[in-house]
């Protein structure tokens, strides 16, 4: 089993920060941060889907604060995929979350269409892309954008 060095304390004031190790370089890096709990460990579960979709292994660790203080605390464990609805904004959190991720899952589509071949939409188009976006989930939305770059790839 390979030894990793602890993670660094990150810099500045306490904030949310979610760091990962690489092992090739042997150092860690900031992977996602925020004043907010919830988009970093939004962040760190798209992350760590990724990197283990690679077939690499994925060492993370969670700093936050705790009493005006940088904590070290323990990064969630992977747990089975659940269908969930996108996250919702926690009190005090930032009412734009949604929209962040309403925008974010508009763009992933419009990528997909491009990546179809598909440039000049029409107005009907914009009209479908949008009810896809406020009907769908991130994942579904990122399926169906991986469909649409299969179907315009080489053939």
């Amino acid at each position: 089993m390979e030894s990793r060095p602890e993670s660094p304390q990150p810099q500045g004031a306490p904030r949310w920060v979610a760091m990962f190790y690489r092992p090739a370089a042997g150092s860690w890096r900031t992977a996602a941060q925020s004043p907010h709990r919830s988009p970093v460990l939004y962040a760190l579960g798209e992350m760590t889907r990724a990197v283990r979709a690679r077939g690499d292994e994925v060492t993370v660790t969670l700093w936050g604060p705790k009493d005006g203080a940088w904590h070290q605390y323990d990064a969630p464990q992977p747990q089975p995929p659940v269908h969930r609805p996108d996250p919702e904004p926690s009190p005090g959190e930032p009412a734009t979350l949604a929209e962040r991720m309403t925008g974010r899952r508009h763009q992933v589509l419009m990528t997909g269409l491009t990546n179809a071949g598909l440039y000049d939409l029409s107005p009907e188009d914009d009209t479908t892309v949008q009810t896809l976006v406020e009907r769908l989930d991130e994942a579904a939305v990122r399926r169906v954008a991986h469909w649409l770059t299969t179907a315009g790839g080489p053939r």
